[in-house]
């Protein structure tokens, strides 16, 4: 976009990204010091939304579908033209803040961004979950994506080919992305998330929406897993180094975080079981959606009645301890989670390098009554890639990624199911989490490895016959369930389900097939 970018409104310290939220009425201080927010309309991402300009970079490349939405370039070009009208008859380019700075840890892989946008509260959003750029990387700064937001500005959808006027667009040729008509600060993130997944498997980097921590060993861990499966509570060890909470990459010399903070769910939160996220709201993060009380300011954390996304934006230094710069080596162990709110998938299983490419590009969980609007009892989710919204890329593109990966570093796989046994949601219980960071605690230590194994015969997963302070009975699920043959039926079901899914990646591997369930 061709207008001058106002100086003295680039880069903000937070004191005064702070001031200049609370002057433009954008949100109210917390009794905790954080600025607390609310985002309008919308309180989640907008998928249908979000779009890809098909143009010769990515039309043979990108996955086009149901998640990835191609836009012309003649329409990009329609919104951008609209949009640099919109800012110059409305003069707000002085208005305008701006944040440069870069995602990815790894200095000699980090992508330099721009972000601009026209709340104050968006830019302190950028500054907390990117990486800052020094004093003198902003003299001569250069940014190789830049991301233009404004809030009050709508599509057009019979003219411009957006599906409302609410739009977030990718343009790769341009090194560009454009957003208009929401304010949920997430999108901001996930779409630069979505430009490194698109640019760096071209490179031979693996991107990851992942968790990872270090041990003091020097030995990292990798946590993939979609919304309740556990991620971040599991990843959160006081035992071991914070590395990054969503976002990194497994380079050619290990792993590296694409961020500089952490975008934490609140809902429920609680000083004892969750006490780095608790301490980490203060001046400087940021709250979205949660209730604040008018008199006291306090935020009520159980409180769902905005939403039940309810998140909390902070820099990575507010964690303490945190890996920084957030760098790694090679993971030794790689942790796939599921919450399996049927019953019937083992507690944890070892995956060999197919079954983890199987399991990777099949991304299964369960959502559960309440997590999303119109989910009134659990429902069975199949995401690619632990992150299907973020992957331009076919899903095969980033499992042979995997698969190289785990071959050249003889890294660990197991798949570790929070969910329920006993029976089904409602029947059954939730695995104890005790019992299940021992599991995760017995992986990364490496004293599964010693324990002997047993294939389950529908899903031909390896499970182990011990796990140190787990009771074994529980090792096998089918062991938990009173009726036996509801378990056989129910396990079949989800087989079935995990089956079907995966003839959408078909040609595929025959190898990686076989790792899968089986129904003979």
């Amino acid at each position: 976009m061709d207008f001058t970018i106002n100086e003295g409104r680039r880069n903000l310290s937070v004191p005064l990204l702070v001031e200049a939220a609370l002057l433009n009425n954008e949100g109210q201080l917390s009794s905790t010091g954080a600025l607390s927010v609310r985002t309008g309309k919308f309180t989640g991402r907008s998928p249908d939304d979000k779009f890809i300009v098909r143009d010769e970079i990515t039309a043979n490349t990108v996955d086009w579908g149901k998640i990835n939405h191609p836009i012309s370039e003649e329409n990009f070009d329609r919104i951008l033209s609209r949009m640099t009208t919109f800012i110059s008859e409305n003069k707000l380019g002085d208005s305008l803040y701006t944040f440069d700075g870069y995602v990815g840890a790894d200095r000699s892989l980090q992508l330099p961004i721009r972000v601009i946008t026209d709340k104050a509260w968006h830019c302190l959003f950028s500054t907390q979950i990117f990486i800052k750029a020094t004093r003198t990387e902003l003299i001569d700064f250069k940014p190789e994506f830049t991301l233009i937001s404004l809030n009050d500005f709508a599509s057009i959808p019979e003219l411009e080919g957006t599906n409302s006027d609410t739009f977030i667009i990718i343009n790769f040729k341009k090194k560009l992305i454009l957003m208009g008509s929401t304010s949920y600060a997430g999108e901001i993130k996930k779409s630069m998330f979505s430009v490194m997944n698109f640019l760096l498997p071209q490179k031979g980097i693996f991107p990851m929406h992942c968790s990872t921590n270090l041990g003091k060993d020097g030995r990292s861990a990798l946590f993939f897993g979609l919304s309740g499966t556990g991620k971040t509570t599991l990843s959160a060890d006081e035992n071991r180094r914070l590395v990054g909470d969503d976002e990194h990459g497994w380079s050619h010399s290990g792993v590296f975080n694409f961020e500089g903070g952490c975008y934490a769910k609140c809902v429920n939160l609680s000083k004892e079981k969750e006490p780095q996220i608790w301490n980490a709201i203060k001046f400087g993060s940021v709250m979205e959606n949660v209730v604040i009380d008018s008199a006291s300011r306090e935020p009520d954390f159980s409180d769902g009645s905005l939403t039940e996304n309810t998140r909390v934006v902070y820099p990575l230094d507010y964690i303490p301890g945190a890996v920084i710069p957030s760098v790694c080596g090679h993971p030794s162990v790689v942790i796939f989670l599921t919450a399996d709110a049927f019953g019937v998938l083992p507690p944890v299983s070892k995956l060999s390098k197919e079954g983890a490419m199987y399991h990777f590009m099949s991304g299964y969980t369960s959502k559960l009554a309440g997590t999303e609007r119109g989910i009134t009892e659990p429902k069975e989710t199949f995401s690619q890639c632990f992150g299907a919204p973020f992957m331009p890329l076919k899903a095969s593109c980033y499992a042979e990624l995997l698969g190289e990966k785990i071959s050249e570093h003889n890294s660990k796989v197991y798949l570790i199911n929070t969910g329920w046994s006993g029976g089904p949601y409602g029947i059954g219980k939730r695995i104890d989490l005790k019992f299940t960071r021992l599991m995760v605690s017995a992986a990364i230590k490496g004293s599964l490895e010693d324990s002997s194994y047993e294939t389950h015969d529908i899903f031909n997963l390896q499970y182990p016959t011990t796990c140190p302070g787990v009771p074994s009975h529980m090792l096998n699920p089918r062991n938990t369930w009173h009726d036996k043959d509801q378990y056989d039926f129910s396990a079949k079901r989800l087989a079935r389900l995990f089956i079907n899914n995966f003839k959408k990646f078909e040609p595929i591997s025959k190898e990686i097939v076989a790792a899968g369930p089986r129904l003979d």
